[in-house]
């Protein structure tokens, strides 16, 4: 962790506990915001540019939803506008939300993740039976994760983000794991039903090219260098 973190808070904008659990890891204090948008409406032609793009409505959302916020408790305080003819002059300069006037910066930080197979992307199964074809597929073959790291510092309105990808191989998964892993479910709710990390599939593994932090959707030296130069 940077020396200089207990002089900027963070919010993380993902509702994952393994994003949470990544952060904190990382030795980060945070609090946790969601953002409400329809990923299934935003379409890009590659999975790099795919996680850019939801990242960065997830951050759009989330800022929209913290200005919302503000807003309600400006409003609940009177306010009193001089000379009005310049107040189209005036109004775009004055701070935008208490994270602006803060004395230290506060970054955002939104995320995305698909899974890669064959060349088609894979995000959050629709059903156990597509969670089940997904992971049959795996099965002695591979997969890739691409994930997206997007920091926005709400002081400055600076915004700097990139994306990371892994590739994972596997050993053949007995039908019967399959089973257990569909019944205990965490799968069904993860971008291409793809847990590298749980006890189910591990064994499984054969070969991990790039970091398990990214495959659990938060790569750890992204995240870090995106902070510092949001900073």
């Amino acid at each position: 962790m940077d020396a200089n973190a207990s002089s900027f808070k963070i919010i993380l904008g993902s509702a994952s506990v393994a994003r949470r659990k990544i952060l904190a890891e990382m030795g980060y204090e945070f609090t946790v915001m969601t953002a409400d948008i329809d990923e299934k409406g935003i379409r890009k032609e590659k999975p790099e540019e795919l996680v850019m793009a939801i990242a960065e409505a997830k951050a759009d959302a989330i800022i929209s939803k913290l200005q919302t916020i503000d807003n309600r408790e400006k409003d609940a305080k009177p306010t009193i506008l001089v000379a009005a003819d310049t107040a189209e002059a005036i109004l775009p300069k004055l701070p935008v939300g208490h994270y602006k006037m803060d004395a230290e910066p506060t970054l955002l930080i939104t995320s995305d993740q698909v899974v890669v197979y064959e060349g088609m992307v894979r995000e959050k199964p629709s059903s156990k039976e597509e969670a089940r074809q997904f992971i049959k597929d795996y099965s002695g073959g591979h997969a890739a994760t691409v994930g997206s790291v997007i920091i926005t510092n709400l002081k400055t309105g600076f915004r700097k983000g990139g994306w990371d990808k892994v590739e994972i191989y596997f050993h053949e998964i007995p039908d019967e794991m399959i089973d257990k892993l569909i019944e205990e479910g965490t799968v069904l709710y993860v971008a291409g039903g793809l847990i590298i990390e749980h006890p189910l599939i591990l064994p499984f593994i054969k070969e991990v090219v790039g970091t398990t932090d990214s495959v659990m959707g938060l790569p750890k030296a992204l995240t870090e260098r995106l902070i510092k130069e949001a900073l």
